[in-house]
């Protein structure tokens, strides 16, 4: 094999991880999270991407004087919902990763 076929099929390969990786990303806005605080009376749902979707608050919550505790919660559910989206984005790269071969790990640019 000559050093053209060795950049082309390095090239070939490079397209492919590339379009694996838009797949993944594209996969990860469709599944979702759900993080929540105060046992459950506020929740985020959120993409393994990090955009959130919706946030819901339990009505006994809609007090004014329950006002500082209520955005607490909210900015708990935002936070537990990021940190199950970085876990699920995580393992989803990590499975592309090892289907395209590179090294549990490794850190694609821009990705």
């Amino acid at each position: 094999m000559n050093m053209e076929e060795m950049l082309a099929q390095a090239q070939k390969a490079a397209e492919t991880i590339q379009k694996q990786m838009s797949d993944a990303q594209g996969k990860l806005d469709e599944i979702e999270v759900e993080g929540s605080a105060g046992g459950g009376l506020v929740k985020v749902r959120a993409t393994a991407r990090g955009r959130i979707v919706g946030v819901a608050i339990d009505d006994s919550l809609m007090k004014p004087e329950e006002k500082q505790m209520l955005e607490d919660l909210v900015t708990a559910a935002f936070n537990d919902a990021r940190d199950r989206a970085d876990r699920v984005s995580g393992q989803e790269m990590d499975k592309i990763q090892q289907g395209a071969g590179l090294p549990a790990g490794f850190k694609l640019p821009g990705m």
